[in-house]
C-alpha cells in the first residue's frame, strides 16, 4: 500500500508537467539569447563572430526545443480521441519547424568559419551535430511517407512505429549532447587570451555551464515523459484503452 500510495504521489498529470516544460524550454531559449547578446556581442549577418551567435540560438531553439515540442503532441490527452490527422500535422509542422531553424543554424557556423578561414568539421562537437541533423532529416523523411502521405500501408506504419518513436528519443538526446558539447567548446576557445581563463570560472563561464544544465534538464524530463506508461497515448484495441477513451468493450452492444 505504501508502495501504491508513492506511486501515485508521483503521478502528475500532464498538464502540470508541460507548462513547466515549456517554461524551462523558453527559459533556455532566453538564456542562450542573452549569453550571445551579452558575452558574445550579439548578432549581424556579416560573416564575423556576431554571425556565429546566431548558430547556439537556432540549435537550441529547433533541435532541442521545437524538437521536444513536437516529441510531446502525442502526450497532451487531448490528441486521443477525435481524428489523428490533426495532430499529425501539428507534430510534423513542429518537426519541420525545428529543422529549417536548424538548416539555418549550420548556415550561420559554415558562413562564419568560411568567412574567417576557419576548417570546417573537425571537432567531435560538428561530427556529432552533423550527424544528428542527418538523422533527423531521414527520421523526419520517413515519418511523412509512412504517417502522413496516404499511400502507406497499415502494416508498415505497425512495423516503422516503434523505430520511429526510438529514433526520436534519440535524436533529442544527441541534440542535447552536440549542444552542450558546443558551448563548452565555445568557452575554451573564447575564454583564454584577453579574458579570464575558463579554469578559474568567471561569470560567463557560470552562466553557459548553467545554460547547460538547463538544456540537459529539459532533454532527460522530454525522454522521461515519453517513456511514462500513463502519459502514452493508449492503443484503441486494449481493453483498457477502449475504457480510458470511452468505447464499448469488443462484442458489446453500441
Amino acid at each position: 500500500r505504501c508502495h501504491q500510495r508513492s506511486m501515485a504521489m508521483l503521478d502528475i498529470p500532464f498538464p502540470p508537467f508541460l507548462a513547466f516544460l515549456a517554461s524551462l524550454g523558453v527559459l533556455c531559449v532566453a538564456l542562450v539569447g542573452s549569453w550571445c547578446q551579452h558575452w558574445r556581442g550579439g548578432f549581424s549577418l556579416d560573416g564575423g563572430s556576431r554571425t556565429f551567435n546566431w548558430h547556439p540560438v537556432l540549435m537550441v531553439t529547433g533541435l532541442v526545443v521545437l524538437y521536444g515540442a513536437a516529441a510531446l503532441v502525442y502526450r497532451i490527452p487531448g490528441t486521443w480521441n477525435g481524428p489523428k490527422l490533426p495532430w499529425k500535422l501539428l507534430h510534423g509542422g513542429l518537426a519541420l519547424g525545428a529543422f529549417v531553424l536548424t538548416v539555418l543554424g549550420l548556415a550561420a557556423v559554415f558562413r562564419f568559419h568560411n568567412s574567417n578561414g576557419t576548417p570546417n568539421m573537425y571537432s567531435l562537437h560538428s561530427w556529432m551535430g552533423l550527424a544528428t541533423v542527418l538523422l533527423f532529416s531521414c527520421q523526419w523523411a520517413a515519418g511523412l511517407g509512412a504517417f502522413l502521405l496516404p499511400w502507406a500501408p497499415a502494416w508498415l506504419r505497425e512495423l516503422y512505429k516503434p523505430i520511429h518513436i526510438f529514433f526520436g528519443s534519440t535524436i533529442l538526446m544527441l541534440s542535447v549532447a552536440s549542444c552542450v558539447s558546443g558551448i563548452n567548446e565555445k568557452l575554451f576557445f573564447s575564454l583564454k587570451n584577453g579574458t579570464t581563463a575558463y579554469k578559474l570560472l568567471p561569470a560567463e563561464a557560470v552562466f553557459a555551464n548553467t545554460l547547460g544544465m538547463l538544456i540537459l534538464l529539459f532533454g532527460v524530463l522530454v525522454v522521461g515523459a515519453l517513456a511514462r506508461p500513463s502519459w502514452k497515448r493508449p492503443d484503441p484495441n486494449s481493453l483498457d484503452s477502449r475504457q480510458v477513451l470511452g468505447m464499448p468493450p469488443l462484442g458489446a452492444q453500441p
